[in-house]
């Protein structure tokens, strides 16, 4: 069986060591070589022709998001980032999955020696998952944006009087869950929908150093507004709440109104946040009145609760195969038979917009 060729491109020496000798133990990858700066590494892409790259956000002579951009434009191909744990951290390496890199880690802690073998599986199963992900170029990505329209609020409801009871619009919840390519696939969704668009719940597995930068991001483009959530948020509508990356969110209704509810409970399914745990809040919360929207991302997690979720009266989308980053969690939702349609990434926000106008 063929090894995932790996080229690790990291400024610092003992990076690259550790990096090569934590992949090189599985006996699936092979390092092929290690690069100090991305001159030195686009010389090697050529001669190894790896199938995957891990890539140091900051290095010398050019920045890690320079170079990916040069490379999704030129050679298309699976990257992992190796970003640090802070908020300049997040924000480059939520650009870099912007401009097309198929997920990150963070910079190993060299001072915990304990948690290295957590931290090598983590990025043995990441380069896996990558060496078989979809990359999309990013002329391919601008083509797919374009498909449809940006929708205004017409597409949901008409501009009349007297039409925005609260009790009306805080019937509707729309609860989405996302993995590995799920941060720009939430974006491609919610920047299409339109400022008046029902509460939003969204559990995207991330580090807790990223989910507020995350929203943040996704606030500056959307017409809604994107916030980390906190506990006791009421859910209303042009409102969308990101769970912490250190906590579960969950949904509690009282009388008319939805609340966010945090929980530190232990990781479920591996993950804090958890989609089941928001999925199954959702079936017995909102029930009927909600949809549910899974997303690319690897594992099973939200499968099980979105089926919670049909069984309880909800409609329920997963994006399709050929679409997805890694189609893992929406497969297993719909192999299980949790999902009423498959949709392509692009056609998903319209097809939220026809369920909410037919009620």
């Amino acid at each position: 069986m063929k090894k995932i060729g790996v080229l690790v491109i990291d400024d610092s020496a003992l990076i690259r060591k550790l990096l090569t000798e934590l992949l090189n133990k599985d006996p699936e990858i092979e390092v092929l070589d290690a690069a100090a700066d991305p001159f030195i590494a686009r010389e090697k892409i050529k001669k190894l022709n790896p199938d995957v790259l891990t890539l140091d956000v900051e290095m010398p002579k050019m920045d890690g998001i320079t170079f990916l951009r040069n490379l999704m434009r030129l050679r298309p191909m699976p990257v992992v980032m190796v970003s640090t744990m802070t908020e300049k951290g997040a924000e480059v390496t939520l650009e870099a999955l912007e401009l097309g890199a198929i997920d990150y880690v963070t910079k190993p802690n060299l001072d915990v020696a304990d948690s290295m073998g957590d931290y090598a599986e983590e990025i043995i199963e990441k380069i896996k998952v990558a060496s078989k992900a979809k990359v999309r170029s990013i002329e391919d990505r601008v083509k797919a944006d374009k498909v449809e329209p940006k929708l205004s609020a017409d597409a949901i409801i008409e501009k009349k009087a007297g039409r925005k009871s609260h009790l009306k619009t805080t019937e509707k919840i729309i609860a989405i869950g996302a993995s590995t390519g799920g941060t720009e696939a939430i974006r491609e969704v919610i920047e299409r929908l339109p400022a008046n668009s029902p509460g939003i719940v969204v559990t995207q597995h991330i580090p807790a150093a990223f989910s507020a930068s995350f929203a943040k991001r996704l606030n500056s483009v959307s017409a809604i507004t994107v916030s980390e959530a906190k506990d006791g948020d009421q859910i209303i509508p042009g409102h969308a709440f990101i769970a912490p990356g250190d906590k579960h969110l969950m949904v509690e209704r009282s009388g008319a109104r939805y609340y966010c509810r945090l929980n530190d409970g232990p990781p479920v399914n591996r993950h804090i946040p958890s989609v089941d745990v928001l999925f199954r809040s959702v079936a017995q919360n909102v029930g009927p009145n909600a949809i549910g929207v899974m997303l690319t991302g690897m594992g099973a997690d939200g499968a099980e609760g979105m089926m919670e979720m049909k069984t309880n009266g909800a409609t329920n989308i997963a994006q399709d195969e050929k679409t997805s980053v890694v189609w893992g969690m929406p497969g297993e939702a719909v192999k299980i038979g949790a999902v009423d349609k498959e949709l392509p990434l692009e056609k998903i926000a319209g097809k939220l917009m026809s369920l909410i106008q037919k009620g």
